[in-house]
């Protein structure tokens, strides 16, 4: 065998632990009610061990009647800390239930052409899919799992509420005394969809509680713009003394900016961001956030895929991710 070269193979592995391919095959995919003896079984391990087998996708997806992948389409929007985590660990759960994810930006190639090419095990989108798109994938056998950014109909929608992240910073900010309140924006125009729903929610809880809204400023990743913009906030009359920044890294860039100014939070203003990123609390002040729990988020995704794949009912309803509120010394 040391001299083979090429892909190892099962009828390799078979001649190697002196067993037929048949036993191989059975031991590999673990079928049930076959008496096969302890130390048959580990004849094969050692030899797939020591050969590196690696079991084919392709006969694998044969014999089971479908692929083992799961496509995620991921919108144009920048690969930060949380979509990464995101990724990381929805690859981790489906892992465990012999899925493989494979990920793509919208930017790349449209979604038909992806799903037709690969003809996954199921689809999973962040964004907005026309009905017709979804119903050619499902009628290819295909399973759906949507995740929304506001409230859906179908449960196949895994919901992660856009405007209730904006209204509960606001609520955190006025508990807290705060009565003008400003808006941090990123600088990225791919987030317009996300910011329009997020400042939507602020714009009503401040509403809802009698107070003016917002004051929006773009706050880009650089830290004299965001200089800039604590300042005007700061000056403003009357003084915007809370802000609800777009996420924990324009919240970052903020704060950054207004030490360079020499101002200070929570006593010149108030931070709150959105995500709960790891770094987090060790910003300067450590960050007051809004956790939007990527572990219930991947548990009821995974699970929704998991059951849809294996062809088992899904939820009766949309599921709606809870949202937490995480204090820290900045708001």
């Amino acid at each position: 065998m040391a001299g083979r070269t090429g892909r190892v193979t099962a009828t390799d592995v078979a001649k190697e632990a002196g067993v037929s391919q048949t036993t191989v095959s059975y031991v590999l995919n673990d079928v049930p009610h076959q008496k096969i003896s302890d130390q048959t079984r580990r004849k094969v391990l050692d030899a797939v061990a020591k050969l590196g087998y690696q079991p084919s996708a392709a006969a694998r997806a044969l014999r089971l009647g479908r692929s083992d992948l799961v496509l995620m389409f991921l919108p144009d929007v920048p690969v930060g800390g949380t979509l990464t985590a995101l990724v990381e660990m929805l690859g981790d759960e489906l892992e465990r239930h012999g899925l493989n994810l494979v990920t793509r930006r919208e930017h790349h190639a449209p979604l038909k052409s992806l799903w037709q090419e690969l003809m996954p095990a199921a689809v999973m989108t962040a964004f907005e899919v026309p009905a017709e798109d979804v119903a050619a994938m499902r009628a290819a056998g295909i399973h759906v799992v949507s995740a929304g950014m506001g409230p859906a109909a179908d449960p196949g929608v895994l919901t992660i509420p856009q405007t209730c992240i904006g209204a509960m910073q606001v609520e955190r900010l006025a508990d807290t005394g705060h009565v003008r309140i400003g808006y941090a924006a990123p600088g990225d125009p791919r987030l317009v969809d996300f910011l329009a729903l997020r400042l939507e929610g602020a714009r009503t809880a401040c509403a809802e509680r009698g107070l003016e809204p917002p004051v929006l400023l773009e706050v880009p990743l650089d830290i004299a713009a965001a200089a800039a913009a604590a300042e005007q906030w700061h000056s403003a009359d009357p003084a915007v003394t809370g802000v609800c920044a777009y996420n924990d890294e324009t919240a970052f860039a903020l704060l950054a900016g207004m030490r360079r100014v020499g101002l200070s939070a929570p006593g010149d203003l108030a931070v709150i961001g959105v995500d709960n990123d790891k770094l987090a609390p060790f910003a300067m002040p450590p960050l007051t956030t809004i956790d939007n729990n990527l572990d219930v988020v991947v548990g009821r995704a995974a699970r929704m895929i998991v059951a849809g794949v294996a062809g088992r009912a899904l939820p009766a309803s949309p599921q709606v991710t809870p949202l937490s509120l995480v204090v820290r010394e900045s708001a």
